[in-house]
């Protein structure tokens, strides 16, 4: 029973001592992930590009069927990271209008 308490103790204390987030907080981050949305919708087309250029190019049908799903498996993962930076981006600014709208107790 002691331990219990003890670490429900150490858990009082963590959430205590953490600081409340800001809008601050939420600008910068919404900022930072559309940063990284822009680059990284840039480097998706250069992927995407770049496979589109350079076919595989080998006799065995089933080869061919490998390379080109797997090509297709990183353009997708590109343009999914690309996305969901932006969603994330988006939910952030969202979180930071509003904590402008609501009042704090």
């Amino acid at each position: 029973m002691n331990n219990e308490q003890t670490s429900i103790n150490k858990v009082n204390i963590e959430t205590q001592n953490t600081p409340e987030k800001g809008p601050l907080s939420f600008l910068t981050g919404s900022l930072t992930s559309f940063l990284l949305c822009i680059f990284s919708y840039f480097i998706s087309n250069k992927i995407a590009i770049y496979f589109s250029l350079h076919k595989p190019s080998n006799s065995s049908e089933i080869v061919q069927s490998i390379s080109s799903s797997i090509n297709t498996l990183i353009i997708g993962l590109s343009f999914l990271l690309t996305f969901s930076f932006a969603f994330i981006g988006l939910g952030l600014f969202i979180v930071f209008i509003r904590s402008f709208l609501i009042k704090k107790n």
